[in-house]
């Protein structure tokens, strides 16, 4: 954490947590709810196979191992963003407004 430039703020905040004076709020019903929506978000219960380019899975092997992670939990990742809204296609979004600008 040595190499970590903090800001005045970050190192106050830093220093209150080394000593001790957050207290978590969590109470037992909402860290039981928050445990039961984390196991039915990840609870991976169907496998499918994909065919994809040799270039795009080496592309996506080398930013999971940046991560950290399998390439596999990166894909599932990307597609659980993707269909929750969490993620949008950005060529999707640019052929649209050239369709509203051209409607105008």
């Amino acid at each position: 954490m040595s190499d970590l430039t903090l800001s005045k703020e970050e190192k106050e905040i830093l220093k209150d947590f080394e000593a001790g004076e957050f207290r978590s709020v969590l109470t037992p019903k909402r860290k039981k709810m928050l445990q039961a929506v984390a196991e039915e978000t990840f609870k991976k219960d169907k496998r499918i196979n994909i065919r994809i380019s040799s270039r795009d899975l080496v592309s996506l092997q080398r930013r999971a191992l940046e991560e950290g992670i399998p390439y596999q939990t990166l894909v599932s990742s990307v597609l659980h963003k993707y269909v929750s809204g969490g993620l949008h296609d950005l060529m999707a979004n640019k052929a649209f407004q050239r369709t509203q600008k051209t409607r105008r």
